[in-house]
């Protein structure tokens, strides 16, 4: 299985701490100074300041380049404290510079091309398939983009003088097919490749390392990974980091304190997450692998906890009857979801753009949490008992499904 490099870049540090490390510490850097363990919550909306002239400076300051501004906080909108510890932790996991936290991953997204068409920007080349509502956003120009979607191959032939972003989402959602992101940094020239990391997490791969010079998470998913945190977030150089505060700032797609401390605690299990789900789905890969009942698995080659796989029978009576594992969208949970991508995820795509990135009717995706292996099997060998498969039961294993890592 490959992986992302085992240290995390941390500028201030002339010996760098391996990523399980950084995961723990990073943001939390200054807490023992205050005599602190846990990081503190501060919920503050405003802060008060007897030195108006010194506000004025700092907030002239942060309309010229978008950098923090130096000593307390000022306001809400401008930045807050928690918030800030998780922007740290992800920029030193990531390799990064900078991060800069949103409401969710669309206001992330939102963001970054809100910034590109500020600079005339507006055209995007992009590889199905993406998430479904980050397809919908690009193709209704929404923001006033327009997309050029295209294979890979077809990235540089597809760049403009006004092409603002190059966007990729390896392993993508739903179907998990991978990209080669370095090659296709290169295909990029001058144009930024942003690179949605929300599968793999910085665990199983950094983009930055490949070329990507912006890194976008659903913080939702796994860097969260309790359910119960909607955010955003984007990696990326502290140049672009300032202007992605501005629209911030301008927009106020702010990140709740409250959440911003949830991703910070998320982050801390965020590799024994990602590696404990992981070798569950890869034993599940291979059971489904051999499973007559199903058509084909699609799994990546560096891993994760990500499984889809198409059925022989109706994907829809899979749903319906398990018991252990929970129907529901969203993934990156300590327990297992399972959900028809068709139906829900990519039901905004186009019926034809959506089978023409691989989301078949009879695909099935599947976040692995951390149960016990046989009990997810027990369950999904019942919910694959109560759909016809159409084959014979003697079908032998010879003949058996396809199994794909996805690689384009």
């Amino acid at each position: 299985m490959n992986s992302a490099s085992t240290h995390a870049y941390d500028p201030a540090r002339t010996t760098p701490r391996a990523l399980a490390t950084e995961a723990v510490h990073a943001g939390r850097d200054d807490l023992a100074r205050q005599g602190l363990h846990a990081p503190p919550i501060d919920l503050s909306t405003t802060y008060p300041s007897y030195d108006s002239r010194g506000e004025a400076a700092r907030i002239d300051a942060f309309a010229g380049d978008g950098a923090q501004p130096e000593g307390p906080p000022i306001y809400g909108r401008l930045g807050n404290p928690t918030v800030a510890r998780f922007e740290t932790a992800l920029a030193r996991l990531e390799g990064t510079e900078s991060a800069v936290a949103f409401a969710s991953g669309m206001a992330a997204l939102s963001a970054v091309l809100l910034v590109r068409a500020s600079m005339g920007l507006r055209h995007v080349v992009a590889v199905r398939p993406l998430y479904g509502c980050s397809d919908h956003l690009l193709t209704a120009g929404l923001l006033g983009t327009e997309v050029t979607w295209v294979d890979p191959a077809g990235v540089a032939d597809a760049l403009r003088p006004d092409t603002g972003l190059v966007m990729v989402e390896s392993p993508a959602n739903p179907t998990l097919a991978e990209i080669d992101l370095r090659a296709l940094a290169h295909a990029c020239g001058s144009v930024p490749l942003l690179a949605d990391n929300t599968f793999a997490t910085p665990v199983l791969q950094r983009p930055v390392e490949q070329g990507a010079r912006l890194v976008l998470h659903s913080a939702t998913k796994y860097l969260g990974g309790h359910g119960d945190v909607m955010a955003g977030v984007v990696a990326c150089d502290e140049e672009f980091a300032g202007r992605l505060r501005q629209v911030r700032f301008a927009t106020g797609g702010v990140l709740h304190p409250l959440a911003g401390y949830l991703l910070l605690r998320g982050l801390s299990t965020l590799p024994v997450r990602v590696r404990a789900a992981s070798a569950t789905a890869a034993e599940l890969v291979r059971r489904l692998a051999a499973d007559p009942r199903v058509a084909r698995v699609h799994y990546p080659s560096i891993g994760g906890a990500m499984i889809a796989f198409e059925v022989h029978g109706d994907p829809h009576e899979v749903i319906a009857a398990v018991r252990l594992i929970t129907p529901a969208v969203s993934l990156g949970s300590v327990d297992t979801l399972i959900q028809h991508p068709a139906s829900i995820s990519h039901r905004i795509v186009e019926e034809s753009d959506r089978r023409g990135a691989g989301v078949s009717d009879r695909l099935l995706r599947m976040s692995v949490g951390l149960e016990d292996t046989d009990d997810l099997w027990a369950d999904l060998d019942h919910a694959l008992g109560e759909t016809a498969t159409g084959l014979p039961r003697e079908w032998s294993k010879d003949e058996g499904p396809a199994f794909s890592t996805g690689r384009a």
